[in-house]
């Protein structure tokens, strides 16, 4: 590959965090962008500061050479870089998108359907502005990332959990999911990266195992240990419910349209990625760290 200096952005996310170390055991030389000021200076990455009025990058990268680049920041951010990260001589561009472009595009929440406008955007100017440039582009949508307690699916979920001691389901619960933890999503980042048979291409990340929404609920009590109290309740109910919680900060994003995708099967092929990438996510067993903070003394399956 020889020159391997890569630039991440969002390089502070929960993938961004997973995905350092794995570039620097690659051989990678990281330039890593932040608006964390507490991370900047810390040994082993160069740490950069993005300036939190603009998402443009600090203006001595114009005169870096950074052939390779990582976005982890939503895709739709990504546009905003281009002037810059196309002065430093990029060569190619893996950006993370996401399966909720498909998932969400005909959801009847309004802020759903525009997070899913704006996937299909960012990726469609990602490969019309680097194709005009001649670089490299991949596209990876991973499905439901968890892990290290930090994610905002499955850490939610155990938080609730946690707290009221039961979760809420609507009907049966029997869609199907595939959480990907985010460890792999990384791991795959990084491969699409090296690998020039990937140029081009879009790859969507699902988990290694396929489970009902109900039984990925009964897997985080087991891992909080916790008896899994499932409460069935009717759609109105959790109308109420929600507008109540949406008091919390923590559970303002919550929507009905969450609770409609529980009987909505949500299942992506991730073969192209096995293939291409050498993609191969673990099975669904929340570990210790994978859960919120005050859960880590509880026991795990």
């Amino acid at each position: 590959m020889g020159d391997l200096r890569v630039g991440v952005l969002g390089a502070s996310s929960l993938v961004g965090r997973c995905a350092l170390p794995i570039l620097r055991a690659a051989g990678f030389e990281v330039t890593a962008y932040t608006r964390n000021e507490s991370l900047i200076g810390r040994a082993d990455i160069n740490w950069r500061l993005l300036s939190g009025n603009s998402a443009d990058l600090p203006a001595q990268d114009d005169r870096a050479s950074i052939p390779y680049w990582l976005s982890l920041a939503p895709i739709w951010v990504l546009p905003e870089h281009f002037s810059r990260i196309e002065r430093t001589g990029a060569r190619r561009v893996v950006a993370l998108s996401s399966t909720s472009r498909f998932t969400k595009a005909d959801s009847q929440d309004a802020a759903e359907s525009a997070v899913a406008a704006k996937l299909i955007e960012g990726e469609t100017r990602l490969q019309s502005w680097a194709e005009s440039r001649g670089m490299d582009w991949v596209i990876l949508r991973p499905t439901l990332i968890y892990g290290l307690g930090q994610d905002k699916n499955i850490t939610e979920i155990a938080r609730f959990a946690r707290r009221f001691g039961f979760f809420p389901l609507l009907g049966r619960a029997q869609g199907l999911r595939q959480p990907v933890h985010a460890e792999d999503v990384a791991s795959a980042c990084v491969a699409a990266l090296q690998l020039n048979e990937t140029a081009g291409q879009s790859y969507n990340l699902s988990g290694g195992e396929t489970l009902s929404y109900r039984e990925m609920v009964s897997r985080i009590f087991a891992a909080l240990g916790q008896p899994a109290r499932l409460a069935t309740v009717p759609l109105w109910s959790f109308r109420l419910a929600l507008a109540a919680l949406r008091w919390m900060p923590r559970f303002r994003q919550w929507s009905p349209a969450m609770a409609e995708r529980m009987n909505r099967d949500l299942v992506f092929d991730h073969s192209a990625a096995a293939r291409d990438l050498g993609f191969s996510p673990r099975l669904f067993t929340l570990s210790v760290a994978d859960l919120p903070p005050s859960g880590r003394k509880a026991s795990t399956p």
